[in-house]
C-alpha cells in the first residue's frame, strides 16, 4: 500500500498528454453522434438483406493472421506481444480471420448461406494520414455458401445500398471491379510465370495506377524483361469494360479459366449495379486470402479521389481450420474514410444539438419529487427526457435547453402540481401544449416524436 501512494504521489506531479495515442480519437458527445448515426445506418442495411451480428474478440493468435493475411500486415503493421502464457497474441488488424475461425466451428448447424455482419474495433500499426488511423471501426459484411455469381452480387448490393442510404449516387462513387481467377490464369498460362513471379506481379498491378509511368515500366523492365510478355501484359493492363475483357479472354484463350468472372459479369448485367461497375484490370486486392471477384469501391471526387471501400471473393479460408472448403465473399468499409466520402459530399446532417425530447426543471425545492415523478413516467412511454438538477430560473432553463438543443420545456410550479397538468413550450416554434398527468402520451404527437 505504501509503495502505490508513494507512486501516485510521485506520478501526481508528471505533466500527461491531454491527447489520445497517435492515430486514435476521442469520440466527445458530439462525434459520438456522428459515429452512432453512421453505425445505426450500416446495422439498418445489413438486416434490410437479412444478415446477422456478430462479434469475436479484440485478441488473437497470431498464428491466425501468419496463417492468411499476408506478409505486409504481419511484419509492418500488427500489435502484437507476448502474453502472460507466453503465447504471442496480436490485437486483431482485420476481422475476416476471425470471422473464418467463427464460421469453421458452427458452419454445420445452419442452412446456407450464412450472412454476417459486424462492425468491429480494429488497430494496425500504421503512417497516420487523410482517410487512415491506426484504430479504427470498420463494418463488415461476408456471405458464406451462396451459389456461385450471387453472393458477388448481394455483397457488392449491400455496399452501394449503404452509400445510397446517405443519399449518395453514381454521380459520387463507381465500384472498380476485377476477378483473381482472371489474373492467375493470365499469370499462369499466358505469360507462363511460376507462383513467385505471379507474387511480385501482383505487387506491381495493385501499385500500377499510385506510380508514374517511368517507375513503372522500371519495374516491368525488372518482372518482365521479355518483350512478348511485356506487351501482352501493356495489352492487359489496357483493358477498360466487359467486352473488352471478353476479346481478351477469347484471344488468349482463358474463356474456360476465367469462366466464373465470365457468369459473374453477365449476371451483373441485369442488376441495377451496372451503372455504377467498372472493369479495372490493376484492382487485385493486398490480401492474400481473395480468390475470385475483388472489388473497391471508390469516391469521384477529385477532393477525395480514393477507395473507400473493399473487398471480395475467398474459396479457401476455412481449410486453414480443415475443415472443406466453402466459397465466401465479404467487404470491409472504414468508418474513417467514409465519413470522408460523406463529409466531402455534404451528405451528413449536423450533430451539434443533443437528441433530447424534454426538460424539465422545478421553480422550488419542495417540487423535486413531483419532478422526478414526471422525468419516471415521461421515460416509460420512451420520452427522452433531462431533469434540470436543483431549483432554476426559467429565463436559465430556456437559455440551457436551447443551447442543447431539446426539443420542449415543462417548469413545475405549485399550480401544476396542484392541477395535476403541465405546460409543455416546443422550442423551434414557440407552441404551447398543456397535458395532463394521465395524458402524457399526448405530448408524442404534440413533439413529432417517431421513436419509442
Amino acid at each position: 500500500m505504501m509503495a502505490m501512494v508513494f507512486y501516485l504521489a510521485k506520478g501526481s506531479s508528471m505533466s500527461l498528454s491531454k491527447l489520445p495515442y497517435k492515430g486514435t480519437r476521442d469520440f466527445f458527445p458530439t462525434e459520438m453522434r456522428k459515429r452512432d448515426f453512421i453505425f445505426n445506418r450500416m446495422k439498418k442495411i445489413a438486416e434490410l438483406h437479412g444478415y446477422e451480428a456478430y462479434d469475436g474478440p479484440m485478441v488473437e493468435e497470431v498464428e491466425l493472421y501468419l496463417a492468411k493475411s499476408g506478409e505486409e500486415l504481419i511484419n509492418e503493421q500488427i500489435y502484437s506481444f507476448i502474453d502472460r502464457g507466453d503465447r504471442k497474441v496480436a490485437i486483431r488488424p482485420e476481422m475476416t480471420p476471425t470471422l473464418a475461425r467463427m464460421v469453421a466451428q458452427v458452419h454445420r448447424e445452419f442452412p446456407k448461406p450464412l450472412r454476417w455482419y459486424a462492425i468491429p474495433n480494429l488497430m494496425r500499426y500504421e503512417k497516420p494520414q487523410k482517410g487512415r488511423l491506426r484504430e479504427h471501426w470498420q463494418f463488415n459484411c461476408d456471405i458464406f455458401g451462396a451459389p456461385e455469381a450471387l453472393g458477388e452480387i448481394e455483397i457488392l448490393q449491400v455496399a452501394s445500398g449503404l452509400l445510397k442510404s446517405f443519399g449518395a449516387t453514381e454521380e459520387h462513387f463507381e465500384i472498380l471491379l476485377n476477378d483473381r481467377r482472371l489474373v492467375d490464369a493470365f499469370f499462369k498460362q499466358t505469360l507462363n510465370f511460376d507462383s513467385e513471379r505471379s507474387h511480385k506481379l501482383y505487387k506491381v498491378l495493385d501499385k500500377a495506377k499510385k506510380v508514374s509511368n517511368e517507375a513503372l515500366g522500371k519495374m516491368l523492365d525488372e518482372l518482365i524483361p521479355e518483350s512478348v510478355k511485356k506487351n501482352q501484359f501493356v495489352h492487359y493492363l489496357n483493358l477498360k469494360t466487359f467486352s473488352d475483357v471478353d476479346n481478351f479472354l477469347t484471344m488468349y484463350g482463358l474463356k474456360d479459366a476465367a469462366a466464373g468472372f465470365v457468369s459473374f459479369y453477365k449476371k451483373l448485367s441485369s442488376t441495377g449495379l451496372s451503372k455504377i461497375v467498372v472493369y479495372d484490370p490493376t484492382i487485385v486486392r493486398g490480401l492474400d486470402y481473395y480468390t475470385g471477384v475483388v472489388f473497391e469501391i471508390f469516391d469521384k471526387s477529385p477532393e477525395n479521389r480514393r477507395a473507400i471501400c473493399g473487398g471480395g471473393a475467398y474459396g479457401n479460408l476455412l481449410q486453414i481450420f480443415n475443415e472443406p472448403a466453402m466459397g465466401g465473399v465479404g467487404f470491409g468499409l472504414g468508418d474513417v474514410t467514409l465519413t470522408d466520402f460523406l463529409e466531402t459530399h455534404k451528405l451528413l446532417p449536423e450533430f451539434k444539438a443533443q437528441d433530447c425530447d424534454v426538460l424539465i426543471s422545478y421553480l422550488e425545492d419542495s417540487l423535486e419529487p413531483q419532478a422526478f415523478e414526471l422525468a419516471h413516467k415521461l421515460r416509460e412511454l420512451n420520452i427522452k427526457t433531462e431533469l434540470h438538477l436543483g431549483e432554476a430560473k426559467p429565463k436559465k432553463v430556456f437559455q440551457y435547453a436551447e443551447k442543447k438543443g431539446h426539443k420542449s420545456v415543462t417548469i413545475i410550479g405549485s399550480e401544476e402540481v396542484k392541477n395535476g397538468s403541465f405546460e409543455f413550450k416546443r422550442l423551434r416554434d414557440q407552441e404551447k401544449a398543456v397535458i395532463s398527468l394521465n395524458q402524457l402520451s399526448e405530448l408524442k404527437e404534440f413533439l413529432e416524436l417517431t421513436h419509442g
